[in-house]
């Protein structure tokens, strides 16, 4: 292992823990480029253990030998970059939660239909842009029987740092894609019918009994604030409510999506 101990916040090679946005790390430009960071020893095992390739290391010192020596073990010669635990704090921006980050590479992305190939219940995340509910309903999904995740462009990257720590590694586990802006019929052709997930004159109850049996159901989950927009509800085969008590009009999406996760699931 090469051990890299750092006493500036301007060391060689450790950038990609401190400088670069979220942006740049994933590289719209050139995908096949592009990192993301894998924070905590739990969920960068899962990550290794589903293939995913990593490019450095940042740990503190403590845990060289401890949490994370079997990972340093796994990751041959790459460098293992290393200071006290104030100084990492001042390169990353935070403190370190469990003291070690891991830079690994960004998979190829997957085509829709790999993605779908041999699922009955996926989930659609339109407009979802927080991290944490991001990373909430991947863990859900990984959890209640969803097979596979699919996102419109202006939903939060689920390689987001902060996601991937929410999801306890969960992006790793289900196949997820990007989806085009108009995608009901895209998933129709795939052979799915789509629920939305919202509240309006026509939503029926989230337990009727025609939802359990599509064989193959598309999940459609809304933004937090305003939820979905008119036209994908308007375009749904399914609009679906999760009935309330005490005049509560609505859950959190990342709650929601696990109520329908449970409901629907075959």
């Amino acid at each position: 292992m090469a051990i890299i101990r750092i006493t500036s916040l301007t060391h060689s090679g450790v950038d990609i823990f401190s400088t670069l946005t979220e942006a740049q790390l994933r590289n719209r430009l050139e995908p096949d480029k592009g990192i993301f960071i894998a924070e905590s020893p739990k969920v960068i095992r899962v990550a290794l253990d589903r293939g995913y390739h990593p490019l450095a290391l940042l740990c503190e010192e403590r845990h060289i030998t401890g949490d994370a020596a079997d990972i340093i073990a796994r990751c041959g010669d790459l460098p293992v970059y290393t200071g006290s635990r104030e100084l990492l704090a001042m390169l990353t921006g935070y403190t370190l939660t469990r003291g070690v980050l891991c830079a690994m590479h960004r998979p190829q992305p997957l085509t829709v239909e790999e993605v779908c190939k041999g699922a009955s219940r996926v989930v659609v995340i339109d407009g979802v842009v927080d991290t944490t509910n991001i990373g909430a309903i991947f863990r859900s999904a990984a959890a209640l029987g969803i097979d596979s995740v699919l996102l419109t462009s202006s939903s939060c990257d689920p390689l987001n740092r902060r996601a991937v720590r929410v999801s306890m590694g969960s992006v790793f586990l289900v196949p997820w894609t990007w989806l085009p802006n108009d995608y009901q019929p895209l998933l129709r052709q795939l052979g799915f019918r789509t629920v939305a997930m919202a509240l309006t004159d026509r939503s029926v109850s989230i337990d009727d009994a025609s939802l359990k049996a599509e064989p193959r159901l598309a999940i459609i989950m809304g933004t937090e604030g305003d939820g979905l927009p008119r036209e994908v509800i308007h375009s749904a085969d399914y609009v679906a409510r999760i009935p309330m008590s005490h005049q509560v009009d609505s859950l959190n999406v990342a709650a929601a999506s696990a109520v329908a996760f449970w409901q629907l699931r075959r």
